[in-house]
């Protein structure tokens, strides 16, 4: 496969996996701004932004509706839902040859649809509709796609990504302790809310929601499940010839995320929760630095502002 066209379907996974993750962050985050009247509005826009890797105004006082304008309708701001929908067209375009008709249409009418501005009443409508489209996407890759390169190029993308944004999501977790979103709205954030009742059948607890989003082996946004799925991706495209250790940077970094997950007792994770999730972040990113130079190094990657890819 083309490095081009192998570029082009692993950001068409991660920027897919990006607007869904930036819509479930905001949709929680914008709803608490709304509902609870003891929040500081400026600190927890500020705290927020932070989270998500974009710059923060200095002077201004932010409000819930310049984090709406920031981080999903700025078509210019690379941590936006807007950006991220319209790179996913792109790189589809780039890779015409490759992408599915029907994938290119869903991509192409989803970019025709993206609004300039959402109305206040219709914030939450809007975040259902973008992960709606998303999982569109997506559908239509796991149900039409060989499982070749091209799918594990697009995979390894997605899950790269949603280990960041399952990570980003806990990090707001410690935004402000007091008033902060609940365990219970953050899985209901990642749609886990169902499947962690059955399996801990129970009102949840701090350990045990942060266990099941952080190093649960079966549920597909845990941050273990996406590193492991990452990991499987990697061996797929280049399956282990060497006797000792692995010649693969990006599939080391991985798999030390996945053995400090495996083995650190969850106490000891949020006891330095934010730590922790920042230290997963910068090792998605290193690792998919990584898979850039080994799979398409001629081509500067895209990335979060602030350095964050």
């Amino acid at each position: 496969m083309l490095s081009r066209i192998a570029e082009s379907l692993f950001w068409i996974g991660r920027y897919i996996e990006r607007s869904d993750g930036t819509a479930r962050i905001l949709d929680v985050h914008l709803q608490l701004l709304l509902e609870d009247p003891w929040i500081d509005e400026d600190t927890a826009c500020r705290a927020l932004l932070g989270v998500m890797g974009s710059e923060v105004p200095e002077g201004v006082e932010l409000t819930r509706a310049d984090v709406l304008s920031m981080l999903a309708v700025d078509r210019s701001n690379p941590a936006s839902i807007a950006y991220s929908l319209g790179a996913a067209r792109e790189n589809a375009r780039r890779a015409r040859e490759i992408v599915s008709t029907e994938l290119w249409e869903c991509l192409n009418t989803t970019r025709a649809r993206m609004p300039r501005k959402v109305a206040s009443d219709k914030v939450h409508e809007f975040f259902g509709w973008v992960r709606e489209r998303a999982a569109l996407s997506v559908g239509i890759i796991e149900s039409a796609t060989s499982r070749d390169e091209s799918w594990s190029f697009f995979t390894l993308g997605r899950s790269i990504e949603r280990a960041d944004m399952t990570a980003r999501l806990l990090a707001t977790r410690s935004l402000t302790e007091a008033s902060g979103p609940s365990w219970t709205t953050i899985l209901r954030s990642c749609g886990a809310y169902e499947a962690y009742l059955r399996t801990y059948r129970g009102v949840p607890s701090a350990r045990n929601a942060a266990e099941f989003l952080l190093s649960d082996r079966l549920f597909p946004r845990s941050i273990l499940f996406s590193v492991t799925r990452a990991e499987q991706c990697l061996r797929e495209l280049e399956p282990r010839s060497e006797r000792v250790g692995h010649s693969d940077n990006a599939q080391r970094l991985l798999g030390q995320i996945r053995s400090e997950l495996e083995y650190t007792p969850v106490a000891d994770i949020l006891e330095r929760l934010p730590a922790r999730m920042d230290a997963v972040q910068e090792a998605t990113s290193a690792a998919s630095e990584a898979v850039r130079q080994r799979y398409f190094p001629t081509n500067a990657a895209p990335s979060w502002v602030g350095g964050r890819s």
